[in-house]
């Protein structure tokens, strides 16, 4: 895992470790508090919780290197979660995905220089009878053509300013 090359400031989950300490099958749920608080897992936490928890660092990176709702690395403001599922695929999302990265400059799993939006394909969001569509930090949008995904991001940037 790279380092952020950044000071964290591992005080910041100490509640949560306070929480579940001794709780077992708590480590996931540890994990995703974690990345609540830094919006990432930065591998200093994975030490820390490791150390906490009594668990070997391989069983914790292994843990949370599995599932895919936990990142390594900071994300934009927003992150575009673009659907690729059949539905989806079927619907045009490569054409979404291709004026997506147009727009941002970006491609798969990168972040803007200006370190607002984050793109990353999904296998699946669940919204089938919307497909295409993306989820920018919850909020799904539907039925995208490659121009309406181009105008939601242009807003976004717009009310960032």
């Amino acid at each position: 895992m790279p380092c952020t090359c950044e000071k964290i400031d591992l005080g910041l989950m100490d509640g949560v470790l306070q929480k579940y300490a001794g709780v077992t099958g708590s480590l996931i749920t540890i994990l995703q508090k974690t990345q609540d608080i830094y919006g990432y897992l930065p591998r200093e936490c994975l030490e820390k919780i490791a150390e906490a928890t009594k668990i070997p660092p391989a069983k914790v990176v292994g843990v949370a290197t599995f599932y895919t709702q936990f990142r390594f690395e900071p994300v934009g403001k927003y992150l575009i979660m673009l659907c690729q599922g059949t539905a989806c695929h079927v619907n045009g999302s490569l054409r979404i995905e291709q004026a997506i990265e147009e727009e941002l400059s970006i491609s798969d799993l990168q972040t803007t220089k200006d370190g607002l939006f984050t793109l990353k394909n999904v296998a699946c969001l669940g919204c089938c009878s919307l497909s295409p569509v993306m989820m920018i930090n919850g909020d799904a949008y539907g039925s995208l053509t490659p121009d309406k995904a181009k105008k939601i991001i242009r807003e976004l940037r717009e009310a960032s300013k």
